[in-house]
């Protein structure tokens, strides 16, 4: 009996032991896993599923993916035949909610993205202050963080709006906005350590990239109060495209300013008129003259879905869109299913957050007849989304910036929709 009882006593032994081996040797392929890819199968309860990974990957079966170019004809963006100066877009039809994954945020740069080294990069804070001071990254890190969401938007986002409508996709028009989690030092915390002076009424934000991008940045209350120094974007340090190791972040104003891969901050009295806010940057005017520093995104909103180049069929569906404007909350959104003369109110999904994507839906049951849908949002200072007609009569049509008419799409009665102006 005694025997029996060892024996059984060392095949438990053996069998634990067989699972710590077991356990040790997972373990340790656990990186090379990450190559392993997650093939499709019949009855997947029947079949042990794929390892963890290091880092998380999406499924192969979904395929969205950022389009180069801000319209037809501009794969490369603006200049086809200047690579490194390169914008690419949001798939804002495909997603879901209102935060854009940090490899879907749209992407802006003017040479190139530079591979900058946090552990040598600095921040210079200097110009109009009592203590110029130099930062970095790590000395950023530990001072007291803050986070907010907001959206991000290129001033060129649906620069086609102001010429010829063109059959395009959503993506394709309106692809150069996205809405992130920021996570950063404020701008505030900054400019109290380094004791600024009270003439200091402008600041001057310059990048490291290969373009020397620097912007002048009006001291107003809501910079003082929002701005940040950002470090992290949804959880995780900031992606090389959007400005890593450190961006400027400035709610509501143009994406441009926004300065990324930020190296200085230097405090003055006046602009510091830069190329990027004389020569570009600027609203050409139908009389010649321009518009300088006009800095902050309107009120805009756009359908999703059904949108450009979609096919629908006959029946139930919910109509889906965003809508942000860069001077507070979204406060109302309007759906017209026929090109203008009638509104009905579309519901906001919560949540909805000042300088931030907001997500709107209605319900529609189509009949196979031709439609016009729109969308048009009223922010919370009572500002109303113009249409093409009424911004066109200010504005004229030489601007490349801040286009931010309502947006038509024609369902045909095949239900193929199109870009058009109503």
């Amino acid at each position: 009996m005694q025997d029996a009882l060892k024996e059984i006593g060392r095949r438990r032994f053996l069998r634990r032991s067989a699972s710590a081996i077991a356990f040790g040797t997972a373990a340790l392929v656990l990186p090379a896993a990450r190559a392993e890819e997650h093939k499709p199968v019949d009855d997947p309860m029947r079949v042990p599923g794929a390892l963890p990974r290091p880092y998380g990957e999406r499924s192969p079966f979904e395929k969205q993916q950022r389009l180069g170019g801000a319209g037809p004809g501009a794969p490369h963006g603006w200049g086809t035949n200047a690579p490194n100066n390169f914008n690419s877009g949001t798939p804002i039809q495909d997603l879901h909610g209102i935060i854009t994954p940090s490899a879907l945020h749209f992407e802006r740069h003017h040479n190139g993205v530079p591979a900058i080294d946090p552990d040598r990069h600095r921040l210079l804070v200097h110009g109009l202050v009592e203590r110029p001071l130099i930062f970095t990254v790590e000395e950023l890190e530990r001072l007291p963080s803050a986070s907010r969401i907001a959206f991000l938007e290129c001033s060129g986002n649906t620069w086609d709006g102001w010429r010829e409508a063109q059959d395009v996709a959503v993506q394709d028009l309106y692809g150069l906005t996205s809405t992130s989690e920021w996570t950063g030092v404020k701008l505030s915390t900054l400019l109290e350590a380094v004791g600024v002076r009270r003439e200091a009424t402008w600041m001057l934000a310059e990048g490291s990239d290969a373009a020397g991008l620097d912007r002048s940045v009006p001291l107003t209350e809501d910079v003082l109060n929002e701005a940040m120094i950002c470090y992290g974007q949804n959880g995780e340090a900031l992606r090389p495209e959007q400005g890593y190791p450190l961006r400027l972040l400035l709610p509501g104003f143009e994406g441009n300013i926004n300065v990324k891969w930020l190296r200085r901050l230097k405090l003055g009295t006046a602009p510091f008129m830069t190329r990027w806010e004389t020569a570009k940057y600027t609203d050409l005017l139908p009389d010649g003259t321009a518009y300088q520093f006009t800095l902050i995104m309107e009120a805009k909103s756009v359908i999703t879905y059904p949108s450009g180049q979609q096919q629908i069929r006959p029946g139930f569906h919910e109509i889906s869109g965003l809508a942000w404007s860069g001077r507070g909350r979204v406060t109302k959104v309007e759906v017209s299913l026929d090109g203008g003369r009638l509104w009905q109110a579309a519901r906001l999904q919560e949540p909805v957050l000042p300088k931030c994507h907001t997500r709107f839906r209605l319900p529609w049951r189509w009949n196979g007849q031709e439609a016009i849908l729109q969308s048009r949002c009223t922010d919370e200072t009572g500002y109303v989304q113009p249409t093409r007609q009424d911004l066109v009569k200010v504005r004229g049509t030489n601007s490349v910036y801040h286009y931010n008419a309502i947006q038509s799409w024609r369902v045909e009665r095949d239900g193929r929709v199109r870009n058009i102006y109503a």
